[in-house]
């Protein structure tokens, strides 16, 4: 089966990508992220980084506009209203950094927190980190969405697990390998996964890394669905846009080669990715959540 080219993969390029990202985190990143968060953060990780200290260091890597951290911070203060926070913002893009100034610059009674700016990416973090020798240890740093772009994940998970403080947590949320996108990156990984990165990679990646490593961790599954009936309406500009989003690759149905695209509706209309719910076709989007221990 032939290859596309990769002219752009529209999650790395959130700017130029504006209506396909808008859309994308319409349907998932506050249905979903939120709603866990609240339920699930003081029983996962809180307390254990929490109890007993006066001040917290926190590092998110890849935090994009900073809904999810200050959500996260939230549910802190309600835990240890005391404690005060040295937040590091690590993520590459200027335009998200800015968001996330301006929505602390909006949000009240953020004054317990103590925000450091850098704009790199986890890799630039990690050599800069390095290269000055920096020994401060983390008691919690999260990487939300993020391992899809980085070239060796298991690497970046080892090299911030190492920063975390002895009873620091690392919380990782991907895609499930058992949702659809897992099913849709076995199939057609040669066809549609970016090997410069690690853009296909899953929660089953990490465990079975974790698991060769003997790394102790708790995981939590997230479910997670999105309606892509319109992907299978020829010429409907959103079943378009939701196509770029599901392969990552820009204007796939205008692209691909007939017979990928063909593979690529028939699997997306399989019980291995979807169900049919009301006459919908309904995407298994389900994320999981580790919450990885420090290195022994």
């Amino acid at each position: 089966m032939a290859t596309i080219p990769r002219i752009l993969n529209p999650m790395l390029d959130r700017t130029s990508q504006g209506h396909n990202f808008g859309l994308f985190e319409d349907l998932t990143q506050y249905m979903f992220h939120v709603p866990f968060l609240k339920a699930q953060c003081p029983a996962c990780f809180f307390p254990s980084v929490g109890e007993g200290k006066a001040n917290l260091n926190v590092m998110g890597v890849g935090s994009g506009a900073g809904e999810i951290d200050l959500e996260m911070f939230s549910q802190l203060h309600l835990k240890h209203p005391a404690v005060t926070v040295d937040n590091q913002v690590v993520e590459p893009s200027a335009q998200q950094l800015h968001l996330y100034k301006v929505l602390v610059s909006q949000k009240p009674n953020l004054d317990y927190i103590k925000f450091t700016w850098n704009k790199m990416t986890a890799t630039e973090f990690e050599k800069h980190w390095r290269e000055n020798h920096l020994t401060k240890k983390m008691d919690f740093i999260h990487m939300i969405q993020m391992l899809y772009y980085v070239k060796d994940p298991g690497a970046t998970v080892t090299f911030y697990q190492s920063l975390l403080d002895r009873n620091g947590k690392l919380l990782v949320i991907l895609v499930s390998d058992e949702s659809g996108w897992g099913k849709l990156w076995r199939t057609f990984r040669t066809q549609l996964c970016n090997t410069e990165i690690s853009q296909c990679v899953t929660t089953g990646d990490i465990k079975a890394y974790l698991d060769s490593k003997t790394v102790s961790y708790q995981s939590y599954k997230l479910p997670s669905q999105m309606d892509i009936t319109e992907c299978f309406t020829e010429g409907d500009q959103r079943g378009e846009l939701l196509l770029d989003f599901l392969t990552e690759v820009l204007d796939f149905s205008s692209t691909a080669p007939p017979e990928l695209k063909r593979g690529v509706l028939d699997l997306l209309k399989t019980p291995d990715c979807s169900k049919e719910v009301d006459g919908r076709v309904i995407f298994n989007n389900t994320l999981e959540v580790l919450v990885v221990d420090p290195l022994q």
